[in-house]
C-alpha cells in the first residue's frame, strides 16, 4: 500500500485575466515510509498541491487517497494521520508553545502527551523557549514550533513546505538527524525544498514539477542514474568564444561555456561509451581552441537535472 496515492489532480484559479492552470492532471505515488522530494521552481504548482492536501484548497478535478483513505471524503481521519508544516508562520501571540502542542493535540483528537511534548522541544532545540510567548521567539524558532505542531500527534505521513527557510545552517543538520529518525521508525515523509542537495542527500524518491506539469517520479537513485550526465570541463587562459561553426563541430557535445573556459556533455551510457565520448570531446575542444590549461571530468547533481529538466520543459506547460 501507498502511504500517499495522488489521481490527476488539477487545478484551475479564475483571476481578472481569465483562468490560471495551477495543476495539469498530477499523479503521484507516495510509497509508505519513504522520505520524498517534491521539487519545482517558484510557482511551479508545489504550495497548490500541498493546500490541496491540506485541505485550504480544492481541486478542480482529480482524488488522492491517504492508507487507503480517501482524502475528501474521510477527511477528518485523514488529517488524524498527517502533519503539515506550512511556509506560513501564524501563531496567537500570546501562547506559549507549550499551550500551543496542547491545543494542536486538541484539535486532532489526542489527550496531550507531555513526555512527547518535551521530547519534541528537546530535538527541536526550544524547551528553554517553552514558556515564553510566541511573540518573544525568533523567525528560526516559530519555523521549529510549526514542525514540532505537525508532529505533536504523531502523524504517519508529514508534509514539510521549506521547514528550513531561516534555520541556520548547524540548526538544519540536527533538523534533518531528527527527521531521519522519524522516517527510519516508519513516518512517511513528503519535503518541499529549494536547497536541492539537501533533498539529494536526505531523499530516496524524487517528483520534479514546473507550470503546472509533473516532469518526473521516480526513486532519487534512478534519476541520477538515467538522466544526470557527465561532463568534460576545459579551462584556458583566455575567454572562449563559441561561433557559429565551433558549435556545429561540437554540436554532439552540447557545449556551454563557462566563467573559465568550455563544457562538453558526454555519453553516459555504458562505460566504454563515457570513455570514447570523454576521448572524442577532448579531440574535439582541443581541434577548435588548443590544448587547455587544466581539464576534468565532473558529473550532474540533482541541482543540474532539475535546472534541465525545467528549462527543457519550457512551452510544453498548460500555461504559456
Amino acid at each position: 500500500m501507498y502511504a500517499l496515492e495522488v489521481n490527476g489532480f488539477h487545478k484551475v484559479y479564475d483571476n481578472e485575466s481569465g483562468q490560471k492552470t495551477a495543476l495539469c492532471d498530477v499523479s503521484l505515488n507516495i510509497p509508505r515510509g519513504s522520505f520524498y522530494a517534491l521539487l519545482g521552481p517558484n510557482g511551479a504548482g508545489k504550495s497548490t498541491l500541498i493546500n490541496i492536501l491540506a485541505d485550504i484548497v480544492r481541486p478542480t478535478g482529480g482524488s488522492a487517497t491517504l492508507l487507503g483513505h480517501d482524502l475528501f471524503t474521510e477527511r477528518a481521519w485523514c488529517k488524524r494521520h498527517m502533519g503539515v508544516v506550512p511556509q506560513e508562520i501564524a501563531f496567537d501571540p500570546f501562547f506559549t508553545p507549550r499551550e500551543v502542542l496542547h491545543f494542536t493535540s486538541g484539535l486532532f483528537g489526542c489527550i496531550p502527551d507531555d513526555d512527547w511534548i518535551d521530547e519534541l522541544f528537546a530535538r527541536l532545540e526550544l524547551s528553554e523557549h517553552s514558556a515564553k510567548n510566541t511573540r518573544q521567539l525568533s523567525g528560526g524558532m516559530r519555523r521549529r514550533l510549526l514542525v514540532a505542531q505537525a508532529l505533536v500527534h504523531k502523524p504517519q505521513l508529514v508534509i514539510l513546505d521549506e521547514p528550513t527557510a531561516g534555520v541556520d545552517v548547524e540548526l538544519r543538520r540536527r533538523l534533518w538527524s531528527f527527521m531521519r529518525e522519524l522516517n527510519a521508525n516508519g513516518t512517511t515523509i513528503l519535503l518541499t525544498t529549494h536547497y536541492l542537495d539537501e533533498a539529494e542527500e536526505l531523499c530516496d524518491h524524487v517528483a520534479i514539477i514546473d507550470r503546472g506539469n509533473l516532469l518526473t517520479a521516480q526513486p532519487m537513485s534512478q534519476l541520477m542514474q538515467q538522466v544526470a550526465s557527465s561532463h568534460l570541463w576545459l579551462q584556458y587562459d583566455r575567454e572562449i568564444e563559441l561561433k557559429s561553426d565551433d558549435q556545429a563541430a561540437l554540436a554532439d557535445f552540447e557545449p556551454r561555456l563557462t566563467t573559465e573556459g568550455i563544457c562538453l556533455r558526454l555519453s553516459s551510457d555504458t562505460e566504454q561509451q563515457r570513455s570514447n565520448s570523454f576521448h572524442a570531446a577532448y579531440e574535439a575542444a582541443v581541434a577548435r581552441f588548443g590544448p587547455p590549461l587544466d581539464a576534468g571530468v565532473r558529473k550532474e547533481d540533482l541541482e543540474d537535472v532539475f535546472l534541465r529538466l525545467t528549462d527543457k520543459h519550457g512551452d510544453d506547460a498548460c500555461n504559456p
